[in-house]
């Protein structure tokens, strides 16, 4: 996973977030024994990105794009009670596929960053091979195309439990419309601004928990 130090001469970063039906990866392995021109349905079904461009040693927000997407199959009830997204709403919803192009124009070749960034790897690769652009086995997605606030946090935040709300807290972030529901690009708006408080620097004491170095 790339870390704070690989960034110094990168000019553009993209949050990513996904939504998914909840549903397990197949193995390659599985796959493979399953019967012949069988269809798997999809994984991802909401992705949110948000760009950060350099803006001398910072880095300021800038586009913002999301798109929710047809997975031809059933949505867990556990998904849909945490980010609200069910069947009825993807009706008409253009497949991963159709959504493609204009996803990799909005991603470039630049830097992705994503809290649980692995999860993120395991979801597009498993969409790029579902729609014939690499081998279930392969990857187009890997640790040196990621930096993840999950890793960072745990330099800032020894043994304290890596999830998004909870780094969000550390950092006093509001996350108050993260509450009910929570889509891909509200997740990926979190992860960018926790990435621009650890980046930016701050201490840690004991009766704030977290403060910032001019406070």
């Amino acid at each position: 996973m790339l870390t704070l130090e690989d960034l110094d001469e990168v000019e553009r970063i993209v949050a990513i977030d996904a939504e998914t039906t909840g549903f397990r990866i197949p193995a390659a392995a599985e796959i493979k024994r399953m019967p012949k021109g069988m269809r798997l349905p999809g994984i991802v079904i909401e992705i949110g990105c948000l760009e950060l461009t350099r803006d001398g040693d910072g880095w300021r927000p800038g586009r913002e794009w999301q798109r929710r997407i047809q997975p031809n199959g059933p949505i867990a009830k556990a998904s849909v009670a945490v980010h609200g997204i069910n069947i009825a709403d993807l009706k008409g919803a253009p497949t991963f596929g159709d959504i493609l192009d204009e996803f990799e124009d909005f991603i470039g070749q630049d830097v992705l960053l994503a809290h649980s960034a692995t999860n993120e790897m395991d979801f597009l690769n498993f969409e790029y091979a579902r729609v014939g652009r690499c081998g279930f086995d392969q990857v187009i997605f890997g640790e040196d195309d990621f930096i993840c606030t999950q890793h960072l946090s745990r330099s800032f935040f020894p043994g304290v439990p890596g999830s998004l709300d909870v780094l969000c807290d550390r950092l006093w972030i509001d996350r108050s419309d993260r509450f009910q529901h929570h889509g891909a690009l509200l997740d990926a708006v979190l992860t960018a601004e926790a990435f621009l408080k650890m980046q930016g620097g701050f201490v840690v004491d004991e009766t704030r928990k977290v403060s910032f170095g001019d406070e």
